[in-house]
């Protein structure tokens, strides 16, 4: 059966969090695999308890992560699969069995390099001072 049309138990083997849950890549004989991500705000419908959609993400194998929120959408969820069509798969799935009325995704390309940030400030600085004494300011 082709990944688009497998059931959550279908998809299911090891859950997100089995390698350690460090957060890094799965790893195998051929090398680490490429896990792919996604953060998922939804909406739930009027009739749907939110029980229900907690009861759902326990069994989806591709949850990592839950929040309920104080906004303008109930939760955010990571969801996460070693394929993006099991990915795109599980996403579909929280709109159809989980009584989600707005999903919507956005998947994570790669990490935020913050440390960076604390070198890159004084050059930005003295960058902006050298346009200002050339303006004569």
């Amino acid at each position: 059966m082709s990944p688009w049309r497998m059931t959550r138990w279908e998809r299911g083997g090891l859950s997100p969090g089995a390698d350690g849950d460090s957060g890094e890549p799965a790893t195998s004989a051929d090398g680490p695999q490429r896990r792919h991500e996604a953060l998922v705000s939804v909406r739930l419908g009027r009739s749907a308890p939110g029980s229900h959609l907690v009861e759902y993400l326990r069994h989806e194998p591709c949850a990592v992560d839950a929040w309920w929120l104080a906004a303008d959408v109930d939760a955010v969820i990571r969801l996460a699969a070693d394929s993006v069509t099991v990915l795109h798969r599980a996403v579909a799935d929280l709109r159809l069995r989980a009584g989600v009325e707005v999903a919507e995704a956005n998947y994570i390309l790669r990490a935020l390099d913050l440390g960076a940030a604390a070198d890159a400030r004084p050059t930005a600085n003295r960058c902006f001072a050298g346009e200002l004494e050339h303006l004569g300011r």
